[in-house]
Order: structure tokens, then sequence, then C-alpha cells
């Protein structure tokens, strides 16, 4: 429930963000965790600091033409929500999906403030992406799309003003042709003005990985905290792409047994524990649908079209998959069937009744801001070394990041015991990355 104060300002985002359901929902889990944030500063309240936080300081719509392979002409719609800058440069992805309006970049936008902040980091949060689905395009028409795109958005970006990254149906390929047009417009080579590019031509090591990497951090200091660890635990991961692929792979790599995953057809059961390296021959290089697997793996493993991945029994359930996939049917079942820990590998995947269950059960439930914030946090490492002309092994950009994930895991949990609700990492999480935002914000002044 929203302190009153607050449920009248939610209206008021309603009002002024009409028909953007995720913005709403994005903004509404926030707010009904601020009530004792106020209580205890009301210097943020005089200021008006929680309207600023909701209110993005630049939103960005343009149109993309292209043309297809076989001539015919194509327009997409893109956007770029550069949310909120108080701490560094806007830093956030670009999403390529037909589902992609204003409501869903707005509610990415929104929520990768707080996330960029509890990595503490110097970056703000943005967001951007496109109505453009790249499945069935050749790698001809991705090209042509990505340049039309990058010959709008180029003028708005820079390495000290807006730096965006990849997202779902934006990887390696994508960035690269992005980046190229950028660099032909402009004529410089600024590489940290783009983050996930290829590591021969400026990107990190680990950061194809961070994301994955980091929701396993994140749930070993989470079952750390209860004195337990990944070691001996059955696991569950939503989805099959780069987040689920690297999430897997660190999860077994630190003892636990991962076995299922899914993606839009449905979802296997390996009860021996997913074979990441065939994963990512069937989903990452041959771009095929996930019964594929099922099928190479041999007789023991299963494809199901029907039912859930959740209803599959685990210790520790990550889903990793897109927003709002995790209902309340589905975190009943986790539940029932002895779940103790959820971790968000993806941008807000558990509906907020979902989320209540496993709140009120007593599940540790690492949010999404705090769990899958290893991905920016890196994309911010490759910022640092682009800045310096230099380049980390794998090693010490892995260990970087799982200090990076620890420490937000340790904010989180002293934070939401200062404010009255130990072991909540909801609340934690919230109120920490807020915090940091907002003594910016009021150092910064009324800009």
């Amino acid at each position: 429930m929203l302190d009153e104060k607050l449920e009248a300002l939610f209206d008021e985002v309603v009002k002024r963000n009409l028909g953007e359901a995720e913005f709403h929902q994005a903004v509404h889990e926030v707010l009904e965790t601020l009530g004792p944030v106020l209580a205890k500063h009301p210097e943020l309240a005089e200021q008006k600091i929680i309207q600023r936080v909701c209110e993005p300081e630049r939103q960005v719509i343009f149109r993309v033409p292209w043309q297809d392979d076989s001539g015919e002409v194509q327009i997409n719609r893109a956007f770029r929500v550069e949310f909120n800058s108080a701490l560094g440069p806007y830093k956030g992805g670009l999403r390529f999906h037909p589902s992609v309006y204003l409501g869903i970049v707005k509610f990415l936008g929104f929520e990768q403030v707080f996330k960029n902040a509890l990595t503490g980091m110097p970056i703000g949060g943005g967001k951007g992406g496109a109505d453009f689905d790249p499945k069935g395009r050749s790698e001809a028409e991705i090209m042509r799309f990505c340049q039309s795109l990058m010959t709008e958005l180029y003028r708005h970006l820079g390495e000290y003003t807006d730096v965006p990254a990849g997202d779902i149906g934006v990887g390696t390929r994508e960035i690269g042709g992005l980046f190229g047009q950028y660099k032909r417009i402009t004529n410089r080579y600024e590489s940290g003005v783009i983050t996930g590019k290829g590591t021969d031509w400026g990107g990190a090591l680990v950061r194809k990985e961070a994301t994955g990497y980091g929701v396993a951090f994140f749930v070993e200091e989470m079952l750390r905290s209860r004195s337990r660890c990944l070691d001996g635990t059955t696991c569950t991961v939503s989805g099959s792409g780069n987040v689920a692929i690297y999430a897997i792979e660190k999860v077994q790599a630190l003892g636990g047994r991962v076995v299922a995953c899914s993606d839009s057809s449905g979802y296997v059961v390996d009860p021996n524990g997913i074979d990441v390296d065939l994963l990512r021959q069937v989903k990452e290089v041959e771009r095929r649908r996930i019964d594929v697997y099922a099928e190479r793996r041999g007789p023991l493993v299963s494809f199901s079209a029907d039912g859930s991945v959740w209803d599959v029994p685990c210790d520790v359930a990550m889903p990793c998959a897109t927003q709002n996939e995790l209902h309340s049917r589905d975190a009943a079942a986790l539940v029932r069937n002895g779940c103790t820990a959820v971790a968000e590998g993806a941008n807000m995947p558990t509906t907020p009744r979902g989320v209540r269950v496993f709140r009120e059960a007593g599940v540790s439930f690492g949010p999404g801001k705090a769990a899958n914030a290893g991905g920016v946090a890196t994309s911010a490492l490759e910022m640092q070394q682009n800045a310096s002309r230099d380049s980390w092994t794998f090693e010490h950009s892995e260990q970087r990041l799982y200090e990076i994930m620890a420490g937000i895991h340790r904010l989180c949990h002293e934070t939401a015991e200062e404010y009255g609700a130990p072991g909540d990492y909801v609340v934690g999480a919230n109120v920490a990355g807020f915090l940091r935002v907002a003594r910016a914000m009021l150092a910064l002044g009324l800009v």
C-alpha cells in the first residue's frame, strides 16, 4: 500500500503517462517502499525529488526508414529515454523487439536509474529501442536498419552524454553496425560511446557473461546471508538467451545444478543438469528453438510446450527472460515445491502479485535492479577501459564484477535492516538506489 502523499503522486504519474502500464508498475513498486524515507528525510519531499525522479529529463522518439532485401521500404519507430543524469551520463541498453513502445522504454529507463546507482559507478540511467524484429532478417537488412537508426540517434549520444548498450535483440552484431555508423558520421573513434562491443574493437572481457554471472553471484550472497550456498542446490532458469546461458554456466560452476530452462516455445527438463555448450550451440550459433536441445541431449531430457518452467521443483529460481513472465500462480507453485530463493536476471520479470507471494512466504527475493546489475556494471568497466586505452584480463574483470555484486548485496541487506525490513531486498534495493540519486539531485540544485 502507498503512503497517502505517495498515492496522490502516483495518480499524477498515471495521468501524465496514460496507457504506459509497465512504467506505472515500475513506479508503483518503488513508491510503495519510500514512505519511511520521506519520514526520515523531509527535505526530499520539500524539493519534490520523487516527482523529478519519475519524470524523464528527455524523451526522443523518431522514425527509422530502411529498405529490405526485396527493395520494399520499411518504417519503424525508435526511442531513447534519457531518464536521469544526476550520477553520470545516461547509461542503458537498446532493445529491438516488436513489443517496444514508449511505456516499455520508460519502465526500463526508470529501473535503470536505480540499478545503475546501486553499482556505485558514475553512471545515470536511460534506455532505448525500436519496434524492429531482427528475427528472420538477413545480415544486410539488420545492418541497414542499424545504420538508419544511428543516423538519427548519434546526435544525442557521447561518452560524457549518453552511452547505450545491448538488450533483447541487440547483441555484438547490432552493436557493431551501430558503432560503425556513429564512427562514420562523427569521424571519431569514440570507443566509450557504446558498450557491448567485440573484444577486438574496444569491448571488454566478461561483458558478454556479466549479467548472467552477476545474477549467480547475487544468489550466492543471498544464500550465504542464510548460512547456505549454491553448492548442491537444484535450480531452474527461464529463458535461454545470453543472460540465461551464463547464469546457468556460473551456477553450475559454483556447484548448483540447473535442471530446466525455456524459450517462447516451451521448456526443457534435464535431470542431469543443462549442458551449457549444447544449449549455446542450439540457441546462439544455430538460432534454433529449445526443443532441438532436448532432441540432441537424449531420452532423459523432456520438452514441453504446455505448462511452465516454474512447475519444475527447485531450490533456487532465476527468471531471465522478459518482464511479467512469472505470475502469482507460478510463484505459488515454486513456494509449494520448496523454492527458497529467487533472483531476477531479467528486468521486472515477476508480477507484483508474484513478488507478494514470495515475500509473504519468506522466500529470499532479489529484484532485477539489484540482482541483474552485473551487466551495466561491467559496461561501466568497459567505459573505464576505453577511457584509459587499457584492456583487463578475464580474471581481473570477473573479480571486479564479483566485488560489485557482493557490494550491491551488502548495501541492499544493510539498507533493508536500517529501514525496518530485514531480509527484504526489494526495500533495500529501492531505498538504497533512490537515496544515492536523491542526494546527488539535491547537491546539483533545481536542474
